[in-house]
């Protein structure tokens, strides 16, 4: 084949450290487009973001030359130092680990709007209730110690 064709698309979810719902919903959106922007800088494209006090989703399409875990890094530093420094939130900070999931180009609209909806889907299930779920939907093998 003479170029290379991909669709890697990625639903990403990661909590506040010890899962705080320290994230307020007047600067949740200001938050979602910072954390945009940094996919964005690095070259990867942001579909859709959203969640609630306690954590976030993220719908990104990457290229071939991203890492997941770098990407995460940076997601996660750069987003820290800026609710630190321009919302003033010095106690903010992100739990360690991360959740990632591959999205068909197909199921990409399903994401969306399961992302979209955060807010009212949380006021019948918990994070941890969801992640639960979308592990075991997944295939993926996991420690309910570390959830």
């Amino acid at each position: 084949m003479a170029s290379t064709y991909l669709s890697l698309h990625y639903h990403i979810v990661f909590g506040t450290k010890n899962r705080a719902p320290v994230m307020d919903a007047k600067w949740r959106p200001r938050l979602y487009d910072y954390l945009g922007g940094i996919v964005h800088r690095l070259g990867g494209f942001s579909k859709r973001i959203g969640g609630i006090d306690d954590h976030v989703h993220l719908l990104v399409s990457l290229k071939s030359t991203h890492n997941l875990a770098d990407l995460m890094r940076e997601l996660k530093k750069s987003s820290s130092v800026w609710v630190h420094d321009t919302l003033g939130e010095k106690q903010f900070a992100w739990q360690e680990g991360y959740a990632a999931f591959t999205v068909s180009a197909s199921g990409l609209d399903a994401v969306a709007k399961y992302i979209a909806n955060q807010e009212q889907h949380h006021k019948m299930k918990s994070f941890r209730d969801e992640l639960v779920e979308m592990l075991e939907k997944s295939g993926v093998d996991y420690n309910p110690d570390y959830l």
